[in-house]
């Protein structure tokens, strides 16, 4: 197990590489000044000029790359123009919210296709798998910021059910839990503050449910297409004429081979939510990486542009390999033949 995962770790290193290299020049290539936008609309020529060479713009762009390289080795991911701090300190400090988000949109998602996929490959081109297929292009169709937009009229605006959306906490009504691992979920669950859970909660349904809508067709869709392949194996049938309950051959024999193509999508959907979850960030003033990264291009901020994609990339990476080691663990013959 040890040298599958060593394989797959030293198979990561050229993508990185090329990660770092394409961020670092398309960042580069996006229109705007930063040296115009950090001195403000008052600055004259003079002023944007010396602070381009304060901030090392005016050498070539090997140069730069070659500084910002050094930077990467020594753990220095540059300093935001937008927020002041070292971008690792922003990014640390926002990405336990984007990760509560995605988190929470996928266990939405996963309750809720798992069962479908399921009851739609045991009633094949019945009522049920047409509602299950119906609810699943819906849910694909729409973008996920129509969603949370209608969502929040409907149970904000129209029923008042949900509170504002207004960020992950109402901090005017209560106070963020202590900071253990800047989930405030978590947060609260240790300090056994049930108050603030209750409340965080209710900050998380209407970006949670937008988020995880989007993703509950793929997932929905490989999990009805291998459990119709299950059904139809000949190990299922012979459990069939074995006279063995049905709900033991569901879920002992046929769901148990579901796992393996099922983890494999979780991955993928995993990275895409927390790629794309730029835009529920926005329409819930939700204070994550995505809020950060759209600040970051539109001032042209390169330094917390590159450390956004070079973070997503690498966390693309690592969720690839639990994937991978999950998949190995599930079934034997991937380690093999890996």
């Amino acid at each position: 197990m040890m040298s599958f995962v060593w394989k797959r770790l030293l198979g990561t290193v050229p993508s990185l590489l090329g990660v770092i290299v394409l961020t670092f020049f398309i960042s580069h290539a996006l229109p705007g000044d930063p040296a115009a936008f950090f001195a403000g609309p008052a600055a004259n020529a003079a002023s944007i000029a010396n602070i381009r060479t304060t901030l090392g713009l005016d050498r070539p762009l090997p140069e730069q790359f070659l500084h910002y390289v050094n930077d990467l080795a020594h753990g220095n991911l540059g300093r935001s123009l937008t927020t002041g701090q070292p971008v690792l300190t922003d990014l640390v400090e926002r990405l336990p919210a984007s990760l509560e988000l995605s988190a929470f949109a996928l266990l939405f998602a996963v309750g809720l296709a798992l069962p479908l996929g399921v009851w739609a490959a045991t009633r094949v081109n019945g009522p049920v798998d047409h509602a299950c297929r119906a609810l699943v292009t819906v849910s694909a169709a729409f973008p996920t910021f129509f969603v949370g937009l209608l969502l929040v009229y409907i149970f904000y605006f129209l029923l008042g059910w949900a509170p504002q959306p207004l960020g992950r906490l109402n901090e005017i009504a209560f106070s963020p839990p202590p900071h253990v691992t800047g989930a405030y979920t978590v947060d609260a669950l240790i300090a056994g503050d049930w108050v603030v859970l209750r409340a965080t909660l209710a900050q998380l349904v209407l970006p949670a449910i937008s988020l995880g809508l989007f993703a509950l067709a793929p997932i929905a869709r490989i999990t009805r297409a291998a459990m119709l392949e299950a059904l139809s194996s000949d190990f299922v049938r012979t459990a069939r004429a074995s006279g063995l309950p049905v709900g033991k051959i569901l879920i002992t024999y046929a769901f148990r081979n579901v796992l393996l193509p099922v983890s494999s999508v979780l991955g993928m959907v995993f990275s895409f939510l927390l790629g794309s979850n730029v835009l529920i960030e926005q329409v819930f003033g939700w204070q994550g990486v995505g809020a950060y990264a759209v600040s970051a291009v539109i001032a042209s901020d390169y330094a917390a542009v590159q450390g956004f994609v070079l973070m997503m990339a690498t966390l693309y990476v690592l969720l690839n390999l639990a994937v991978d080691i999950f998949a190995a663990l599930i079934d034997p013959r991937v380690r093999f033949e890996g």
